[in-house]
């Protein structure tokens, strides 16, 4: 089998990002707009998408969630389960191109939770919306185009429009939705009626 140029040079980057990242850091830490919504987190099953480190991951699995993480780097994959095992979460990892959902066989309604962060793919946004059970959660965090940030580091096709989230998600309830135009981010919580 031929892996594609760019989902190689994908893999190739993000493994060669984590692997200098586990070289200069500490430990990881979950999405500061998801601990502080922590309490609608009751537990469940979760699942992370392109789950990085793992700092949300830890972070729901100590929050009694049954985890499911996923990312395209080995590198990461690799350190989220060495750290489940260490501290015993309940994480279950799979190293995947988000590229190709319909291999990863989740069925509609199966996540209480879904964590999407730093991550952008709109062809995922019917998928997610697929899988959360009725009563369940997203919560999602990337860039957006932001005035303060434009032609700023990231390039603008990995970045959402002014409300996007809110639009794209607007049949849902939601919780809590945020424009940061310092930081360029864009973050919202949903439930799913």
């Amino acid at each position: 089998m031929i892996i594609g140029s760019s989902q190689m040079d994908d893999k190739t980057k993000w493994n060669s990002k984590y692997k200098k990242r586990l070289k200069e850091f500490t430990e990881p830490v979950p999405n500061a707009r998801l601990l502080n919504l922590s309490h609608y987190l009751k537990g469940g099953k979760a699942l992370d998408i392109a789950c990085g480190l793992g700092g949300n991951s830890f972070f729901l699995a100590e929050k009694n969630y049954q985890v499911e993480a996923v990312d395209l780097s080995e590198a990461a994959i690799h350190y989220v389960q060495e750290q489940a095992r260490k501290y015993q979460f309940q994480i279950d990892t799979k190293v995947c191109d988000l590229t190709k959902w319909n291999k990863l066989n989740w069925n509609p309604s199966s996540f209480d939770l879904v964590v999407m962060t730093y991550y952008l793919d709109r062809s995922l946004f019917p998928k997610v919306k697929d899988i959360v059970k009725e009563n369940g959660y997203l919560f999602m965090e990337t860039f957006y185009n932001s005035p303060k940030t434009v032609g700023k580091s990231v390039s603008s096709r990995y970045k959402l429009m002014s409300k996007e989230l809110a639009a794209e998600f607007g049949d849902w309830t939601i919780h809590f939705f945020e424009e940061n135009e310092q930081e360029g981010r864009q973050s919202i919580f949903c439930q799913k009626r």
